[in-house]
């Protein structure tokens, strides 16, 4: 049977994943955190703005605990992709202190149910799933984008690591890397 051990294991690994993602954001301008990075149009703000609706929509409305401010809608078409950037009128501030707000709004899901609880996530084939479920799937999902934003933030200014203090100790210049580079780009050539 699973617990609260194995409860406070999963919400610590999720909290570690959020502030991991918000941590890319520090120290760069309004531009760098908004612009898109890839063919898609994948941008910092908005992968945090994505990761709080989503969040939200599974540690909310999948319990019958929606969280009480609106959000766009995955049914809707015109809705689909609006999580993905910020407007010029939403401030990062707004979408940072929006996903903080989902954090505490999620946290007492967690701490209110046990992981055997039971939801539905009518978007999925088999909508009734447990918490158990639930805070896996969020996990691996803020962790992929985590991911995504570690990328994005490398290609901007070369920062590295899961937090601003990591991000601001490069471990190597940039001679070490482009060698390292360099070293990789010749392997894949002779593999090819």
């Amino acid at each position: 049977m699973l617990g609260d051990t194995q409860k406070t294991y999963l919400h610590n690994y999720l909290q570690t994943s959020r502030e991991a993602l918000l941590a890319k954001l520090d120290g760069l301008s309004e531009y760098d955190v908004r612009r898109p990075m890839t063919a898609t149009g994948t941008n910092l703000l908005g992968l945090v703005k994505h990761v709080a609706t989503w969040e939200a929509r599974y540690l909310g409305e999948v319990f019958d605990r929606p969280f009480p401010e609106p959000l766009s809608r995955w049914d809707v078409e015109a809705d689909r992709l609006a999580d993905m950037w910020a407007t010029e009128h939403e401030t990062r501030e707004d979408i940072v202190e929006r996903y903080r707000r989902v954090w505490a709004h999620s946290d007492a899901t967690i701490d209110a149910l046990d992981l055997e609880s039971v939801g539905h996530v009518e978007w999925w084939p088999r909508d009734e799933v447990t918490l158990f479920a639930v805070l896996v799937h969020l996990l691996a999902e803020t962790t992929r984008h985590a991911g995504h934003a570690d990328i994005l933030r490398e290609e901007v200014d070369g920062a590295v690591g899961t937090d601003a203090e990591a991000m601001a100790e490069p471990q190597h210049d940039a001679a070490f890397w482009a060698e390292h580079r360099a070293t990789i780009e010749r392997a894949a050539r002779a593999a090819g």
